[in-house]
């Protein structure tokens, strides 16, 4: 039996009295791509977070290759660290550093790697998403949402990480930069040959960088399974978020 990439398992999360993890329970298996899904508050950043050890869980367990990680610390915590890579919703970027900078950031601050090196990486990363050598030197406010947006993924797999986690990789871009976003997304991860964990509310998107969705509602994962059965998932809930319907069981709360 294959160990899963990433687990959690009974994983709760409370701020004061608002519960934001009620019990989440999620295997993702190597190599796959997994996307969450739901509302905005629904927990999907909280999870995140919590296996990368922003936030510690009050309760549960999250395994990463079989290691349980929860509560490590220290050097044990940079070892699992440098697994992962993140392209952060809002693309994160340093404006000041120049691109080839913000792509290698990682490389020279995390693992002390010669900045001449690290800049021939970068460089390297940024043509894998469709950027030339000239974009290495501009300054992240040159650049469209779009062009920033591949710098944050060239970022992401700058150290080729075994795990990339996408945080609403889309948001901010239009439908034809969205759909270029999506289609570098899924080449990169196969490129990379990573496991990637992604979180969003854009349904076109999820359906084409995943090849498993999971729906997070009410602090617990509600349904779970193949992209290709979430039309046909029999929950209610899957129904109305997936079609953007009004009417259903997610009540929304809308201030008067």
């Amino acid at each position: 039996m294959t160990t899963p990439k990433i687990q959690l398992i009974g994983v709760k999360k409370r701020f004061g009295s608002k519960v934001v993890l009620d019990g989440v329970d999620l295997t993702v298996e190597p190599r796959s791509s997994l996307v969450i899904i739901g509302g905005s508050g629904t927990g999907k950043s909280v999870t995140i977070k919590s296996i990368l050890g922003i936030i510690r869980p009050d309760e549960g367990t999250i395994l990463v290759d079989g290691e349980d990680i929860t509560h490590i610390n220290g050097a044990a915590r940079d070892r699992v660290m440098k697994k992962f890579g993140m392209l952060f919703q809002g693309g994160a970027l340093f404006d000041s550093l120049p691109v080839w900078e913000n792509v290698a950031f990682g490389l020279i601050q995390g693992r002390g790697m010669a900045r001449a090196k690290a800049r021939d990486i970068a460089i390297e990363k940024l043509a894998k998403v469709g950027l030339t050598q000239d974009v290495a030197f501009l300054s992240p406010s040159e650049l469209s949402g779009g062009m920033q947006k591949r710098v944050g993924l060239a970022r992401a797999i700058a150290a080729d990480p075994e795990i990339i986690f996408f945080d609403e990789p889309t948001t901010g871009l239009d439908p034809i930069m969205a759909d270029i976003i999506n289609d570098l997304i899924v080449s990169t991860v196969k490129d990379v040959g990573a496991t990637a964990l992604s979180i969003t509310h854009d349904m076109t998107s999820a359906r084409k960088i995943s090849d498993k969705i999971a729906m997070l509602y009410g602090g617990k994962i509600i349904w779970q399974g193949p992209t290709s059965g979430i039309d046909h998932s029999g929950n209610p809930y899957v129904d109305q978020f997936i079609h953007g319907k009004a009417e259903g069981p997610i009540k929304m709360a809308v201030k008067a």
